[in-house]
Order: structure tokens, then sequence, then C-alpha cells
């Protein structure tokens, strides 16, 4: 068994591979605060639940957006696991160029989003992920990151626009209803969702006409399954795409 770790900005996400098939996957909070006791009690509660043996696992790999709590999560999972924590990061062997100006800078999550992605289809691609920001990835024919863009993810936006307003909720995303909204709550949700997908769906047009190609295109993130119903062009919905990717860089690593 492969044990794989997502530290991102909101979520932490567990996941662990065998036959190179997810066994389970688990989320919890992301607490900058929290200190490696916790996360170990949390951790440990996890895996009781889920019935998972620690003494089969073989390997770890990490991604982590959080650099503070990545120190602290290379403890933790030793304290479950003997063996050492691959960290992604640069030197890594991924299989493919990166080629922007600062390679270094490119966040860890989204190289695991193009490992997994590329683990199942050919460029050229568009990697959308749907996380705290919205980050798009934009992969050549050869398989190589060409650069992309970072916007404010959707709860952001919904938080900003609730928090800075003095009229406007905080509501949920559930049961949009339409485009056109009949009252305040309709109308922000329509906003932020409609106005995601169409967010989406231009970068799409704009990218394809800058590259003079027509990318497949790949969403994922906690946040993707509210949005992807709403767009209008052929998107391939993957939720595990970034802990795929994890697991590929991992195998990459130990042949």
């Amino acid at each position: 068994m492969i044990l794989v770790v997502d530290i991102g900005n909101t979520n932490i996400v567990l996941g662990v591979y065998s036959d190179n098939k997810m066994e389970f996957t688990a989320r919890i909070a992301t607490n900058k605060e929290k200190t490696s006791d916790e996360y170990s009690v949390v951790i440990n509660g996890i895996f009781s639940l889920n019935n998972i043996d620690t003494g089969k696992i073989e390997g770890i790999i990490m991604s982590s957006v959080v650099p503070p709590l990545t120190s602290i999560f290379e403890s933790v999972l030793k304290r479950f696991c003997k063996t050492d924590v691959i960290v992604v990061g640069p030197g890594i062997k991924t299989g493919f160029n990166i080629k922007i100006d600062s390679p270094a800078q490119l966040g860890t999550d989204m190289v695991c989003n193009v490992a997994g992605a590329l683990s199942e289809f050919k460029g050229p691609l568009i990697v959308v992920d749907m996380g705290t920001a919205t980050t798009i990835t934009v992969v050549s024919r050869d398989g190589d990151i060409l650069g992309g863009s970072i916007s404010p993810g959707l709860r952001i936006s919904l938080n900003a626009l609730s928090g800075g307003t003095a009229q406007l909720p905080f509501i949920n995303l559930d049961n949009v209803k339409s485009v056109i909204g009949k009252n305040t709550i309709d109308c922000m949700q329509s906003g932020v969702i409609y106005g995601t997908a169409s967010m989406i769906d231009g970068m799409v047009d704009r990218i394809a006409k800058e590259l003079n190609e027509k990318p497949k295109v790949i969403l994922t993130g906690g946040m993707s399954s509210m949005v992807i119903k709403h767009t209008t062009h052929e998107i391939i919905h993957k939720p595990n795409l970034l802990t795929d990717g994890l697991y590929n860089l991992y195998l990459k690593n130990n042949q």
C-alpha cells in the first residue's frame, strides 16, 4: 500500500493506493495552529475507522502548499509508517518539463494535477483545479507545462461578496435555480456559480486560441462538482486527479 497526502490551504487529503487502485480517501480541515500530536490523533482515528493496517504501508508521498505544515506532517507520518516520506518539490522526477520563468515557483498541487492528467491523457491539456484558488494549468502536445492562470476560488469569491457588503447574506450554493435570479440569494448563487462556469468556458476558449489547438479540458477540485454541470464545453471530471498524480509520481520515483 502507498499513502498519498495532499496538504492544501483548506483541506488535507489522505489516500491509500494498492495495486494501482485507490482503496480509500479522507479529508480533514487544514489548521496551521494544530500540533503534530493533534494531527496524529486525528490521523490515527482515520486509519482506525477505515481499518488501515499501517504496517502494510510501503511508501509515502506528500504534496504541500502550506510550508508550516510540511515538516509537521513528515514527523506525524513517520509515527505510523516506518518509511521515508517523499515530498514533491524541486528535484523530483515528473517525466515532463516545466517551461515557465521560474519552475521552482510552480505550486506542487499543479505539478501533481498534471502528473495525474498525463497518466491517462495526452497533451494538449487544460487542467482546472477548483480549490481555495482556481488554478488553470496548460500542458503542451509534448506533455510539458507551458504556464497557466490563478484566480480567486469560488468560496473565496462568495465570502468576499458576503463579508464585504452590508446587506448581502452568507449563503450556500445548493440548488442554483436560474441564471436570472428573482431574489437576493438566487442572484448571488447565479453570479457565483454561473459566473465561475462562464469564466472557465471563456478561459478555455482564450487558451485554445493562443495555442491554436483544441485541448482536452480536465476539471478537478473540491468545488468542481457544483460547477461542471453549468459549463458549455466538453469537460472531463476527475475528482481524484491530484491524489492519482501523487501516486504516479511515487511510482516514477521508485522504479
